[in-house]
């Protein structure tokens, strides 16, 4: 990636002759009508005086239909080559809207991935970016074109095509801001900001004016699905300027930018959940030095990513490691498990997919004593019992059974006071620090 200056103030929002970065993702580019409407906001940006690079997702539902023709070809399929065939639905939104862009009477020229050298490591399905080479972007810029930039895929130093995960778009378009050296970077989605939690389960869920970055990437990492976690990464790191809004509305949206003051004045910002979760148990394991090293070794050459690990106090020499990974790697992380579990002889592995992780976040806890007991509280006065607990400094998130997870939502949102105003969340700030 190419070096980035002084970090910029964030905030500083979108003045005139500003280079802004978009980011529409699927339902904004779901047909063509609203492919003709994202034409319209991004040529808008432009007549404003700023210089305008568009990063596209493929539209919605295209990823879900190429990954239904491979799963009907094969169910382990090569994963370089599962790349190849999903990085496609990209390169049909990119000229579209390029098209549409045209046809309004503005320039507009589009580029694959590798076409701006996006380069990325070789960890195909997931590949996480590692450098851009941004000059085809900046000439193109010179010459008055608004440029279209295929989201979600790179390649990697051999020229194989990798796309960047669920939600790669979000981290191209962060990570060419960063390399732009962008004022800012709009992602534009189907909900106007972010909110205290999902509001399709929580009704009374609000939209949070601005959100630290460091909340935000412990909200993405928990399970909330507004931006991807690498994304927030690249913004928080380079201090890229990152605006969540609606394609389909005027609303300002939430700004994602450096903590202040008053944002330790709220306890929890935030509750997300995750139901895309899975729970390994290694029963009986020899309770001895390197074990440890051998499982999740055995995991990190696979690239498998564990989240919460749990150790239990050894009996008899023995212990039980449980962990838990994303649903999508259960069937890869039960072969290396039980070659594994048979090589220390181990008792025997047990797993379960009905789980899922609440987490709360805010970077008031940090000076709160008392936010984990009242969650624990909480889930027990709603009879959720909690399997497993983990903790940062500015979050608590507990593994529970899947079928509890609106039930446990609703009442830390509650409990928390985020179904009140604003000023109610102070409030219960005050409340806990007597």
């Amino acid at each position: 990636m190419r070096p980035i200056g002084s970090a910029r103030q964030a905030g500083r929002g979108t003045s005139a002759l500003a280079l802004i970065v978009q980011k529409y993702g699927g339902t904004s580019v779901g047909d063509t009508e609203r492919i003709k409407n994202v034409a319209k906001r991004c040529i808008a940006a432009q007549k404003a005086g700023h210089d305008v690079v568009v990063v596209v997702s493929a539209m919605s539902g295209e990823t879900n239909r190429l990954l239904k023709l491979v799963s009907q070809i094969t169910d382990r399929p090569n994963e370089r080559e599962q790349d190849v065939v999903v990085a496609t639905g990209e390169q049909v939104s990119i000229g579209l809207v390029a098209l549409a862009i045209q046809a309004q009477k503005r320039k507009a020229v589009s580029f694959l991935g590798h076409q701006v050298r996006i380069t990325t490591d070789s960890t195909f399905s997931k590949a996480r970016i590692k450098s851009i080479d941004a000059e085809r972007i900046v000439d193109a810029l010179k010459k008055k074109n608004i440029v279209v930039v295929a989201g979600f895929q790179g390649q990697d130093e051999e020229g194989n095509v990798t796309t960047l995960g669920r939600g790669g778009s979000d981290t191209t378009a962060v990570a060419l801001a960063a390399a732009l050296k962008a004022d800012a970077c709009e992602i534009y989605t189907d909900v106007d900001g972010v909110y205290t939690t999902d509001p399709n389960m929580v009704p009374q869920a609000r939209k949070l004016e601005r959100i630290s970055y460091e909340e935000m990437l412990e909200l993405a990492s928990v399970g909330a699905k507004v931006l991807q976690i690498r994304s927030v990464e690249f913004a928080m790191k380079y201090k890229v300027p990152l605006w969540v809004k609606s394609s389909f509305t005027d609303d300002p949206g939430t700004l994602v930018c450096e903590e202040d003051a008053a944002m330790e004045d709220v306890l929890v910002s935030g509750i997300a959940y995750d139901k895309n979760e899975s729970k390994i148990a290694i029963r009986g394991v020899p309770d001895v030095p390197g074990v440890a090293a051998k499982i999740f070794g055995a995991l990190d050459e696979q690239s498998i990513v564990v989240d919460l690990i749990v150790q239990n106090v050894s009996k008899d020499g023995r212990t039980d490691v449980t962990f838990t990974v994303g649903k999508a790697d259960l069937a890869k992380t039960k072969d290396v498990v039980k070659k594994i579990a048979k090589a220390v002889k181990a008792e025997g592995v047990e797993t379960d997919d009905h789980v899922s992780k609440v987490s709360i976040v805010g970077v008031g806890m940090r000076n709160h004593s008392g936010v984990a007991a009242k969650m624990f509280k909480v889930l027990a006065g709603a009879g959720v019992n909690v399997q497993m607990i983990s903790t940062s400094e500015i979050k608590v998130s507990c593994v529970i059974h899947s079928n509890y997870t609106e039930l446990a939502v609703r009442s830390l949102h509650t409990a928390f006071g985020l179904d009140k105003p604003e000023s109610g969340a102070v409030a219960e700030v005050v409340s806990l620090k007597g």
